[in-house]
């Protein structure tokens, strides 16, 4: 008998513990209010004209939005986490391959986002950095072992908080500048193609958004866990890219609470980044808890405990080296929802047999080999690496299986003619 949890770990969620829409929309809001997006809209705030910044964002997070609405579809439909979901398409064994790597990403982000709390206030308060990193990060472990109980309720009161705190900030930052029409006049301290800014802007969450499933599969239908990751994934994001260009654009600063410190809104800025950081990463510790407990068949809770006691040892290292090989292991995520997706809407044409009752094959080598194509063509292709990676790999997904699929009927007629043949003959 499959082992169970109040997290669902290796189960549907029964529609009895669904949440309505603003749950699923303050767990969702929650989880792309990050400041990484807010450096990777300062980024792009030092390189494009404003008018080509909005265009940007708003394209690669409308693209962000239908990848992640796709997967939260899926999630709602079936009641599965990111992982069970890996079941159907990559096998039992097989799904181990991309639950380590999203699991193992999440607990380097989470350690990134302790020190990026952490260092900024250390060095506005004169506080020791380490016994910062101590505290924080044991803080949001603390509270992510309750699980979407706890992602519910710090949803709620961190997401008008930091679009509160982020908004004056950021009005404030405007009329400093001179007002809107100043940001529009404004020319760019570096260049950069649109189709980079682009990869950016989809790169940035995609690795996160690829884990969708694991809290919109919560939502009560379909349309409702569609409708609140659209919103955070297309306005929410979009909102932390704009709080980091206007901050880059006016003051030469990324980070809002950096911009905040300059402003003298200290306290206000120390609330941002905490909340800020605060809910991606109980997502983060969440979503990496699920990821092992499916590999090992232990409790969620351990490993959420286990990946945030790491995630804050190593929070320093993370944030000195862990960045680029994240962004290395970006490149490969995509892949993973791409078939996902292709195997849900298009192999099994919506829809999978109830997780208990189905054969779950040990490795489904098409995923793998697929999964191996879409990395190769991302890194390889020209154009936006993100849209390679997902493009290229439900492409060969597809007509892999398709001719796989179609070789086995022919070879079961066959057989099965032969084998008429020979009753007849008897």
């Amino acid at each position: 008998m499959e082992k169970q949890d109040q997290e669902f770990s290796w189960q549907e969620v029964p529609k009895t513990e669904r949440k309505h829409f603003f749950k699923t929309l303050a767990v969702m809001l929650g989880f792309t209010f990050f400041s990484a997006s807010m450096l990777a809209g300062g980024q792009l705030g030092i390189s494009l004209t404003f008018s080509q910044f909005i265009v940007v964002v708003l394209g690669g997070n409308l693209l962000l939005g239908f990848y992640t609405g796709a997967l939260a579809y899926i999630a709602a439909k079936t009641g599965l986490s990111t992982h069970l979901l890996a079941k159907h398409a990559f096998g039992e064994k097989g799904s181990y391959l991309p639950s380590f790597l999203l699991a193992f990403t999440q607990v380097g982000w989470f350690g990134v986002g302790v020190a990026m709390f952490a260092v900024p206030v250390a060095q506005a308060m004169n506080w020791n950095v380490y016994v910062l990193i101590f505290t924080f990060g044991l803080a949001m472990t603390a509270s992510a072992i309750f699980g979407i109980k706890a992602l519910v309720v710090l949803g709620f009161v961190a997401v008008p908080a930091i679009a509160i705190l982020g908004g004056y900030s950021v009005t404030q930052g405007v009329q400093d500048a001179g007002g809107v029409q100043t940001l529009f006049a404004y020319e760019p301290t570096a260049t950069m193609a649109i189709s980079a800014a682009l990869a950016i802007c989809i790169g940035s969450f995609i690795s996160g958004g690829t884990l969708t499933p694991d809290f919109a599969r919560f939502a009560k239908t379909a349309k409702q866990a569609v409708g609140a990751t659209t919103i955070a994934f297309f306005l929410g994001n979009s909102l932390m890219f704009l709080f980091g260009a206007v901050g880059a654009m006016v003051y030469g600063l990324a980070e809002v609470s950096e911009v905040m410190f300059l402003q003298g809104l200290m306290i206000p800025a120390i609330l941002v980044l905490g909340l800020n950081i605060w809910t991606t990463n109980d997502n983060a510790l969440y979503a990496s808890g699920l990821g092992f407990a499916h590999i090992t068949k232990l409790p969620k809770k351990f490993f959420v405990i286990l990946n945030g006691v790491i995630g804050t040892v190593l929070a320093m290292w993370m944030y000195n080296n862990f960045v680029g090989f994240l962004t290395i292991l970006g490149v490969a995520i995509p892949s993973i929802g791409a078939i996902l997706i292709a195997d849900y809407f298009f192999i099994h044409k919506r829809h999978y047999p109830i997780l208990a009752e189905m054969k779950v094959r040990a490795v489904n080598w098409i995923a793998i080999v697929s999964w191996a194509i879409g990395v190769t063509i991302a890194q390889l292709a020209p154009g936006i690496i993100p849209l390679n990676a997902l493009i290229g790999t439900m492409i060969v997904y597809i007509v892999c299986t398709t001719v796989m699929n179609t070789v086995k009927k022919k070879k079961e007629l066959v057989m099965t003619h032969d084998y008429s043949k020979r009753n007849i003959a008897q």
